[in-house]
């Protein structure tokens, strides 16, 4: 193979140097969303918080929070398995 010529090395460096300047606007344009992301955040909550103030004093209780999906209440067994059987028996169930 040839040698790299000069050129072909500039246009390495300037494309490497090219790439680092577009990590580092990457990073900062992560960052910056980060710190919007967290003054939302904070001004959200100081609203809230002084809604909820203001209901409290008012003497109305405040919203609940919802979390997730409502589970369904569990079953509770009315007799045993034995006792199942035995009616079924006495129904005329063969099986």
């Amino acid at each position: 193979m040839a040698e790299n010529s000069s050129k072909d090395v500039a246009q390495a460096q300037f494309a490497k140097l090219q790439r680092a300047n577009d990590a580092k606007q990457a990073v900062a344009d992560y960052e910056a969303q980060a710190v919007a992301m967290r003054e939302k955040t904070a001004r959200l909550r100081a609203l809230r918080l002084a809604r909820d103030g203001e209901l409290a004093a008012a003497g109305k209780p405040a919203p609940a929070a919802k979390r997730g999906a409502k589970t369904k209440a569990a079953r509770t067994p009315k007799g045993t398995l034995a006792d199942w059987i035995k009616a079924r028996e006495d129904g005329g169930h063969n099986n």
